[in-house]
């Protein structure tokens, strides 16, 4: 098994906490990182454009992406100028379409040949993955955010459509796949093996790194040791 160091596959911490995202920054695996409205509210921002300048007080020195919130492309157009120029490391969040399904492609189209660096998000199909693709400028950095835990929900595997969306990106080298929503630290290793540029992780996943290569009969024994102590401290009788 491949130890953390040499993967190929880069890690982005994804969360919304200022203190996990700052103890992620301290550690040099994590190469970027990514957050989205709904991780800010369950961690209590109440300022959007504060909270994303007081990060990057600390997060210069790799990428972040900081998603748009409006349903209205016009809108959503000024709030990615915006959130562009707070930074050269910013990649703006733009959702594969708006809530009344309406795809976000002429968007993207434009702000990437306007020089934004993109993030665009909440992918699950191949056709997004090649529709998206062909409208990125092809010398502007973006990423391209497939959300495979969400598919592997549906009782999907994501894996081979994983796979095939790196073949959709070598149309455009400065397109990188991310996988996005990942259930378990394994979807770490996948995502290596099958060439993904990327992978975002939350805090709690990253806290099993220490789990990678455990002896199996020692971590069998650990749980046998671990039941056993619940058991003695709850006061179990029969």
């Amino acid at each position: 098994m491949k130890k953390i160091e040499d993967l190929n596959v880069k890690i982005f911490a994804d969360g919304a906490d200022k203190t996990g995202i700052l103890e992620m920054h301290s550690k040099s695996f994590i190469k970027g990182f990514t957050t989205n409205p709904t991780l800010m509210r369950k961690a209590g921002v109440t300022d959007y454009k504060a909270f994303a300048k007081d990060i990057l007080k600390s997060v210069s020195d790799r990428p972040i992406s900081f998603e748009v919130f409006s349903d209205e492309f016009p809108e959503m157009e000024r709030q990615a100028m915006e959130i562009a120029d707070w930074g050269d490391n910013v990649f703006v969040k733009i959702p594969v379409t708006n809530t009344r399904r309406q795809p976000c492609y002429e968007l993207v189209h434009k702000l990437t040949r306007s020089g934004v660096k993109l993030n665009v998000t909440a992918l699950m199909t191949l056709e997004q993955v090649r529709d998206v693709t062909d409208v990125l400028a092809s010398e502007i950095p973006s990423y391209v955010s497939v959300f495979a835990g969400r598919i592997a929900d549906t009782g999907r595997d994501p894996v081979p459509l994983m796979a095939a969306a790196v073949e959709l990106l070598k149309n455009k080298p400065k397109a990188e796949l991310i996988w996005a929503s990942p259930r378990e630290l394994l979807n770490v290793f996948q995502a290596d093996s099958i060439g993904c540029h990327v992978i975002t992780v939350t805090n709690d996943t990253l806290k099993k790194l220490a789990l990678v290569g455990h002896d199996l009969d020692d971590y069998s024994l650990e749980t046998v040791k671990m039941f056993y102590e619940d058991a003695k401290a709850a006061g179990f009788t029969l």
